[in-house]
């Protein structure tokens, strides 16, 4: 006979498992090992495009006050365009190019100019270079009055005047003897001249609203996008246990912001 190579019995011959036999502990372990590295890459790739999409592209606010109602409520929860104005690239304070700029009439996202790390929803009422002003409640940009449709007034028969209000008078380009230059209010202030690289701010709720009246000029560089769209809302006012359950305001999902 020929010696085809076969080795002899007992001598590294391999034999198959019998049927029935459970398969190799190592065989399990590797399909295991498999699917748990296919499941952290997918969950990692997913974190990457969120924080892409979060950091560059849209990013979801919400509203805790009244401040610019009716045009947006306390409980509306918006998706905001970063990209329109061009994203801040993170750590840096360079941009990324953007479609635009801010315009008059734009309602804005911007850090609060008193403590960045609060968020702020407001209307753009004047840009660089800008003369803005009150009269009665009313609205002069450039010596014209703002026909403003958006705007709500809950307490208009009482004027007040306040102690913040004070940083008015370095940008005052009136007459010296204007008395809205020493006692500016809520409803009669200016004009003032808006610097270089600054927006000037209002709430739609106008005799409810903590705005530029109040705190100053927004930096352009504060300027984190504008609202998109109303994806969920709630009535925070409702004394449920759980309102974002039971007191959605169906009608409101999914509202263009302008």
């Amino acid at each position: 006979m020929l010696d085809l190579g076969a080795p002899p019995a007992g001598q590294g011959a391999v034999t198959a498992p019998p049927p029935g036999a459970a398969a190799p502990v190592e065989k399990r372990r590797s399909k295991l090992a498999r699917w748990f590295d296919s499941w952290m890459r997918s969950l990692g790739m997913a974190l990457v495009l969120f924080l892409i999409i979060k950091t560059f592209l849209i990013e979801a606010f919400q509203i805790p006050s009244g401040s610019m109602e009716h045009t947006l409520l306390a409980g509306d929860f918006l998706f905001v365009n970063k990209a329109v104005y061009g994203a801040q690239i993170p750590g840096t304070h360079a941009r990324l190019p953007g479609f635009g700029t801010p315009q008059r009439g734009d309602i804005i996202v911007f850090e609060y100019p008193r403590d960045p790390a609060i968020n702020y929803v407001k209307r753009l009422i004047g840009v660089a270079g800008d003369t803005v002003a009150m009269r009665a409640g009313r609205v002069e940009v450039n010596g014209a009055t703002l026909a403003e449709p958006y705007v709500q007034h809950v307490d208009a028969e009482h004027d007040l005047s306040d102690s913040d209000f004070g940083w008015q008078r370095g940008y005052f380009v009136g007459r010296p003897d204007d008395a809205r230059r020493q006692h500016p209010t809520r409803d009669n202030w200016g004009p003032l001249v808006v610097p270089q690289g600054k927006y000037f701010v209002l709430g739609d709720n106008r005799d409810n609203s903590s705005d530029s009246r109040y705190w100053g000029f927004v930096d352009e560089s504060a300027v984190k996008g504008r609202p998109l769209v109303v994806y969920f809302s709630y009535d925070r006012e409702t004394r449920d246990p759980l309102p974002w359950l039971t007191d959605i305001r169906w009608h409101r999902l999914g509202s263009l912001i302008h």
